[in-house]
């Protein structure tokens, strides 16, 4: 058996530490999940961050890129994993999808110089509706839904216009979240239009984390 557990831990070592060189890789999505684990001599259970990026490529086949366990999101530990995928070959990014986490952010921009920003529009609406009262929240939920439907970038930009005066009007405290977000969460809008159900949201990526 520990002859099988070592072979398997060498595939798994090659595969994470593989050239990244044969394509180009313009959509990058990133995410972290916390699992319990034990470490140590006393087999202390700890939480700790598994991060996962994949990539697809230019003919839009989707690829895992890397992944790595640290034991936190903090800014310093996204952008040693982010310098290994570039030092394994990674290029051609045009754009990062990931949540809004601070310590990610950092390092996005840090790292990926260039490229767009995508904010999940799935983690972006989680965060707006924990701003509006209960009540409001299905009407609020729809109504941003509306947007993702519309299929012109200039109607899809009125229509968040539209949501934020809305919401200026009965909850004015989620207003500052809709304009602090508008850009990243619409980056989306400035790539072909038959790619934005797939690059709007780390949805992929988090079906890759549950399996």
């Amino acid at each position: 058996m520990s002859r099988i557990c070592q072979g398997l831990d060498e595939q798994v070592k090659a595969f994470l530490g593989r050239p990244l060189e044969h394509a180009s890789f313009p959509y990058v999505y990133l995410d972290a999940t916390y699992l319990h684990g034990r470490l140590g001599r006393n087999m202390q259970v700890v939480s700790r961050a598994v991060v996962v990026a994949i990539g697809i490529n230019a003919l839009g086949y989707r690829e895992v890129l890397g992944i790595a366990v640290g034991d936190s999101e903090a800014e310093g530990f996204w952008r040693q994993f982010l310098g290994s995928l570039k030092e394994r070959g990674l290029t051609g990014t045009r754009l990062v999808i990931s949540d809004a986490h601070l310590g990610l952010t950092a390092a996005i921009k840090r790292m990926f110089q260039g490229s767009s920003w995508q904010r999940c529009r799935v983690h972006f609406l989680r965060n707006l509706l924990s701003h509006v009262p209960k009540v409001g929240q299905d009407m609020v939920a729809a109504a941003m839904k509306a947007v993702f439907v519309i299929q012109k970038p200039e109607q899809v930009r009125a229509h968040w216009q539209q949501v934020t005066e809305m919401l200026r009007k009965q909850f004015p405290g989620a207003v500052p979240v809709m304009e602090d977000a508008r850009d990243d969460v619409l980056a989306f809008l400035h790539f072909p239009q038959e790619h934005w159900r797939k690059i709007w949201s780390t949805n992929p990526l988090e079906r890759l984390n549950k399996e």
